[in-house]
């Protein structure tokens, strides 16, 4: 399906490693203008280097996604180079688990000022931009413990509810200038910040999915690109779960074994 992206202009936040950079990567086959920021330079500089070295350009910029001032004169300065902001990803987020009773209120500033008052700073940014040009689409990450909290993950899993729950009310209210908001809920997914924890319990993972295996982030990257599409032009206000059916029944390994 050709999905008709080329020459649109998309910025991801936390585009320089694991599912940000799959969605990146993504991007560029279909022919769009990549900008990424994040905090790690060198990471971002790697990437630009290496889409460079394949012919393939990507605008980016060392930037803290908790920074609002420094991430609208950020938008603003893209906005003015291109003439287009078309597809806004707040990708970036952060997970401290501990016991309930162990969390600090260094612990909840932290998490919340990243996972969730940056996630609401992006959609006001990025709606501000895309309300001028009356097009746009916003994509949130949520997490699949928006659903199901686990125990030693209160205040990640409090933060992502709000995501969720921004992700709805956002969505109304930006309908009317042409702008749709879409979450994404990823499965157990392996990348560079999860391989060692998840490789400690893949089988306890993996039992509970569906599909008998554990995600990949180009698993996502496709799904996220097409809901940016006008091939998803009726898909707003919701989450999408992309979890290889994670949790679809009690013990999905039984059909496994019976197979």
């Amino acid at each position: 399906m050709d999905l008709q992206l080329a020459g649109k202009v998309a910025v991801i936040s936390g585009g320089g490693t694991g599912i940000g950079r799959a969605i990146a990567e993504e991007y560029l086959n279909e022919g769009v203008q990549v900008v990424i920021f994040g905090r790690r330079r060198s990471v971002l500089e790697q990437f630009a280097e290496e889409a460079r070295q394949q012919g393939k350009q990507i605008d980016y910029e060392c930037l803290d996604i908790t920074d609002a001032a420094g991430v609208r004169s950020f938008a603003e300065r893209i906005y003015e180079k291109y003439g287009r902001l078309d597809i806004w990803i707040n990708n970036a987020g952060i997970a401290i688990n501990r016991d309930f009773l162990e969390f600090t209120d260094e612990d909840w500033d932290k998490i919340n000022d990243i996972n969730l008052k940056g996630v609401f700073h992006g959609i006001q940014i990025a709606g501000e931009i895309m309300k001028r040009q009356g097009h746009g689409v916003i994509v949130n990450a949520s997490s699949f413990a928006a659903l199901i909290p686990h125990a030693n993950g209160a205040v990640y899993a409090a933060t992502k509810a709000g995501v969720s729950s921004l992700t709805k009310t956002a969505a109304a209210s930006l309908a009317p200038f042409g702008i749709r908001v879409i979450g994404y809920i990823p499965g157990m997914i392996v990348s560079e910040i999860s391989e060692q924890f998840i490789s400690e319990h893949r089988d306890k993972f993996v039992k509970d999915i569906s599909l008998g295996r554990l995600g990949r982030p180009s698993d996502l990257a496709k799904p996220v690109v097409f809901l940016t599409s006008d091939a998803a032009a009726y898909i707003s206000g919701c989450d999408i779960e992309i979890t290889g059916g994670k949790f679809a029944v009690q013990d999905a390994s039984l059909a496994w074994h019976q197979k």
